[in-house]
């Protein structure tokens, strides 16, 4: 048996290993050729731990930019939580090798697009959702010898190397359906790398939406066309704005952005996502895209639709609402709340790429919730250790948080103060993400509740041979027994607590778990090894119980059409069926393949369709999305 021991040397060891054994690394235009690589797809996400930073109050690395061109929409007491308080990029610059070794691997700041340059109620624009230029950038971001032009930045261009020479990758936040509010008599004045393209008050070519403000948040025709707290408004409907953003955001990937965060994304038309993202996709197939549909929840079926329809993931509000309830709250029911909402994961077509938070900065920080540290280690460890893709809002390892007015905006957006790399919250967030990109049940695998009460929850992650077990208490110390594990029997070393614990006959008896205690069991299997691996994933097929699905094709790796011999894959969850195949023999050739059920004591079910087809790419990774065709 493999095990994780409780000592970090070992997890820093087997972590290095994980590039080549987990491939963490997907294939890049470096790799192979630009033809190759459109065939690649997209890169793995799912074993990314994300840092959220409002880029204005995370670290000031450059004061001489401070007081910009208008020096009233500086602080300098930062007192005034509605202006700039000095952060740049520079000071993520200089900041890399902390969140490296925090465990960050991609890192999503707040937008950096060229702002209105004036205050609106004593409020400036330090957030960056009040966009002037998506070609340019926030000069108060730059060093003042710098052009903010996007294609003459060197700032810009020394982050974007300072995070891939470390392995790590570079989210943007984009806004598609607005610009700016009436700000000094101008609202919606729209440039393009310095040139005026647009104005509100002036819209000879109709690029926004002239409707009042949305008044009632169920209605979609608001939702969709009308105006969000007084901002200019984008009609989406006209081909040169719909040309304008996305030129401008292919322009930013070309200079080495890796994914997206889109803003207010439910209100724009579905129909508009999808063509955006297929557009970008077929642009930089690399490209990982996730979006902001407020408060979604698997109980809103136009969450739903739009997760699995619009060609992104989203934030899952719905998780991070249940965790608060759960953790900082402590309502009734406890962990309860959260197995609900993961119970509905079976609706979507992607849930292990939903992004999960415990708090961002549109609501209270869960300190502000509650301001017990072990409840907030519980929390991080969870969003860690579940499934869905980390995100970790700026501080929270630093237990960075103001209660003024309750927590609420802007106080949910204090300046980042302390860079302790001895917390406990910042060596957990070390170590468990070195164990994500080790374990990929973690990141890949299906999740199963194990043990629950109001007061502890006891998972299972599992894929293929990997396991990892979790067991976290809110409460008073207890002693559980575990029946049913999965786990493989042997002696165990938590990683988080270096405790030993047996598992015999597939139980843990007697767990005796302290309060607010964290166990944490991983199980390391056999990686799968091949020139080309096929990440591949179906939907849209009820199982049962004993059920296989399987892949079948036209080549020895998927049986040469011998359903005996064909490709298994792994049970996700009731709507998803996914599997890591390795092609050898037919790497770098034209396929052809379909699903199928393996039901016991019945025939085969095969897919009714002509089989798909792809060319496999000579290396590297490759995604298929597929939906059972019945």
């Amino acid at each position: 048996m493999v095990q994780i021991s409780s000592a970090k040397s070992e997890i820093e060891t087997q972590a290095t290993k994980a590039a080549a054994g987990f491939h963490t690394d997907t294939v890049t235009s470096e790799t192979i050729s630009d033809v190759e690589f459109l065939f690649t797809r997209a890169i793995e996400f799912r074993q990314e731990t994300i840092y959220f930073i409002i880029v204005d109050r995370f670290n000031d690395g450059d004061p001489s930019n401070n007081p910009g061109a208008h020096p009233e929409l500086y602080d300098p007491t930062k007192q005034k939580w509605g202006k700039y308080w000095g952060g740049d990029l520079q000071g993520i610059i200089d900041k890399l090798d902390y969140l490296k070794n925090l465990g960050v691997t991609a890192i999503w700041i707040s937008p950096l697009f060229e702002q209105v340059e004036a205050l609106q109620f004593d409020n400036a624009a330090m957030h960056g959702y009040w966009t002037k230029d998506f070609k340019r950038i926030n000069p108060r971001f730059l060093a003042t010898h710098d052009d903010n032009s996007l294609f003459r930045c060197s700032t810009f261009d020394t982050l974007i190397a300072g995070l891939h020479e470390r392995g790590m990758k570079l989210i943007l936040d984009i806004v598609c359906n607005h610009s700016s509010p009436d700000v000094n008599g101008e609202k919606g004045k729209l440039y393009e790398d310095g040139v005026l393209i647009a104005d509100y008050y002036n819209d000879v070519n109709n690029w926004y939406y002239h409707n009042p403000e949305i008044t009632d948040w169920e209605n979609e025709e608001q939702l969709l066309y009308y105006e969000m707290a007084g901002l200019a408004t984008f009609n989406e409907s006209n081909p040169d704005y719909r040309h304008y953003i996305k030129t401008a955001i292919k322009q930013w990937l070309d200079r080495g952005v890796d994914a997206l965060r889109v803003d207010t994304v439910k209100h724009m038309p579905i129909w508009f996502w999808q063509e955006f993202n297929s557009d970008i996709q077929t642009h930089k197939p690399s490209v990982f895209t996730f979006g902001e549909w407020g408060f979604s929840n698997p109980n809103k079926s136009s969450s739903i639709k739009f997760a699995n329809e619009s060609g992104m993931s989203i934030l899952d509000f719905g998780l991070c609402g249940a965790i608060r309830e759960a953790l900082a709250q402590g309502l009734p029911g406890g962990f309860h709340l959260i197995q609900d909402i993961l119970n509905l994961d079976y609706l979507y077509n992607t849930a292990t790429e939903l992004i999960t938070f415990i708090d961002n900065h549109d609501m209270p920080r869960f300190q502000s919730l509650n301001p017990d540290p072990a409840l907030l280690r519980l929390a991080i460890a969870f969003i860690m250790t579940s499934r869905g893709i980390p995100c970790i809002y700026y501080g929270t390892e630093q237990y960075l948080h103001n209660d003024t007015n309750g927590g609420n905006d802007p106080y949910n957006r204090p300046m980042m103060e302390k860079w302790d790399t001895e917390t406990e919250l910042y060596q957990d967030l070390q170590l468990l993400s070195k164990l994500r990109r080790l374990n990929p049940a973690v990141s890949l695998g299906s999740q199963k509740q194990k043990y629950i009460t109001d007061n502890v929850y006891c998972y299972l992650r599992s894929y293929r041979d990997y396991r990892c077990f979790v067991a976290m208490n809110k409460g008073a110390a207890t002693t559980i027994n575990v029946e049913h594990t999965e786990l493989e029997d042997g002696e165990y070393n938590c990683i988080v607590t270096k405790r030993q614990i047996e598992v015999k006959n597939g139980k843990i008896l007697g767990l005796k778990l302290a309060a607010k205690e964290l166990i944490v069991l991983s199980y390391l299997g056999e990686r799968v090894k091949g020139k080309t691996i096929v990440r591949a994933q179906v939907n849209g097929l009820k199982t049962q119980p004993g059920d296989t699905v399987v892949v079948i094709g036209d080549c020895p790796e998927l049986g040469d059409w011998n359903i005996s011999k064909a490709y298994a894959l792994e049970y996700i969850n009731e709507n998803t069926w996914f599997g890591e195949i390795p092609f050898n023999e037919s790497a770098g050739k034209a396929i052809c393949y379909k699903y199928a059920l393996w039901r016991k004591n019945q025939p085969p079910l095969r897919e009714n369709l002509v089989s798909r087809r792809w060319i496999l790419s000579e290396q590297g990774t490759v995604k298929w999305r597929d939906t059972w065709a019945s």
